[in-house]
């Protein structure tokens, strides 16, 4: 496969680059510090229109592919996880199910202010007993003449408490559905909340290791009521569209923790070749240059295995394993250089201030957000015919 850019592919890379180092780079430790996610920067993103990459113009989108997502998300990556995280599931997780699953009405009604980047919305899944198996699913959506009754809480939710978050996909348990074997199971479905919604309440921010720019909050919802019509998708098909979203954002998730890798790759390469240790750059010494030759083979590693799984999602073929590989390849490479890079720059790589120091904060959530390694490794065992 020929993985270089095309002339547009690579115009929108450096364009996202520039804007990352002149932009979001200078601020990122104030607003890090502050733990506020910069709505003046998520606004010139929108001007921008990197929250309609993907989306047809018919909406205000800009009418490219996932793969040009995926490329201004690894641009933000290397220098702000946090903003890149902030596009990466605003896109992927808050925008793509209502413009896949849902009526023209929904798309009509949301679609507009989400991908011109006026408005964020979050995708309620993850629970305090239900993450990786999400099966476990407690919270309940009862149908009561035209409307849904929604009583449970969600964990981990991004973008779900923004000044400009107009919604959360939820996941509800509707009912019960029949095997074939006679067995019963959970149906779930997915469910439009908009904020402000009587009974939705936002939990205070969580307190994090990393990515303190990031908006996260838990959420309680008590009897919330919405209509029968903020059914998103199918009924019962919840779980199933969920997924498909999830292989999807786990591409866009690898180019965040590519961009990550690359970040720490080009700091460790900058301090080595400018810091003197005994009158010679420390990058003259083999053990510094080999560590960094390492963290060069990581980065173009995990950015081979976004870009094929990418390519193949673009072209409408399978991509579900390529997915969990490139997932698993680039958060290691992340967490990995992230450590390399802080060792490299000594007692400067563990001040706050030093990009390489948010870094290792921020890199291990690569390997548990959207799936954790542990699930990466099940998928791609099962695709060789394991019983993981």
């Amino acid at each position: 496969m020929d993985y270089l850019l095309s002339d547009d592919e690579q115009r929108l890379y450096d364009d996202v680059c520039h804007f990352a180092d002149t932009v979001v780079a200078p601020a990122a430790y104030d607003y890090d510090t502050e733990r506020r996610l910069p709505m003046e920067i998520i606004a010139q993103m929108g001007e921008m229109g990197l929250f309609g990459l993907p989306y047809p113009v018919e909406y205000g989108g800009q009418g490219k592919d996932y793969m040009q997502l995926c490329l201004a998300v690894e641009a933000l990556g290397r220098v702000d996880q946090s903003i890149g995280v902030t596009l990466e599931a605003g896109v992927g997780l808050g925008i793509m199910p209502i413009y896949r699953n849902g009526t023209d009405e929904q798309r009509a009604e949301w679609l507009p202010d989400l991908v011109a980047g006026r408005a964020l919305a979050g995708f309620g899944l993850t629970e305090a007993e239900a993450g990786s198996d999400a099966g476990a699913t407690k919270t309940t959506a009862v149908q009561d003449g035209d409307e849904w009754v929604i009583n449970g809480s969600k964990q981990f939710i991004t973008n779900s408490g923004t000044p400009i978050t107009s919604l959360v996909t939820i996941t509800a348990v509707t009912g019960e559905s029949t095997r074939a074997d006679g067995s019963t199971k959970k149906e779930l479905s997915s469910i439009i909340v908009p904020t402000g919604t009587p009974g939705f309440t936002v939990g205070a921010p969580y307190d994090k290791v990393g990515w303190h720019t990031s908006d996260t909050h838990p959420l309680t919802l008590t009897d919330v009521r919405v209509p029968a019509s903020n059914l998103l998708g199918q009924r019962g098909r919840g779980y199933a569209d969920f997924l498909q979203s999830l292989d999807e954002g786990r591409i866009a998730f690898a180019a965040l923790a590519t961009g990550a890798a690359q970040g720490c790759l080009d700091e460790a390469v900058r301090y080595a070749k400018t810091r003197n240790v005994f009158g010679s750059p420390i990058g003259s010494h083999q053990h510094i240059a080999f560590t960094i030759s390492r963290m060069q083979a990581r980065v173009q590693s995990a950015r081979l295995t976004w870009h094929d799984a990418a390519r193949k999602l673009v072209a409408g073929r399978p991509f579900k394993t390529e997915a969990s590989i490139a997932k698993l390849v680039a958060g290691e490479a992340a967490m990995e250089n992230a450590r390399a890079a802080t060792q490299i720059w000594g007692g400067y790589g563990f001040l706050n201030e030093n990009a390489v120091a948010r870094h290792y904060r921020d890199s291990k959530i690569l390997e548990i957000g959207e799936g954790t390694t542990e699930v990466q490794l099940m998928i791609i065992a099962r695709e060789l015919g394991f019983a993981a």
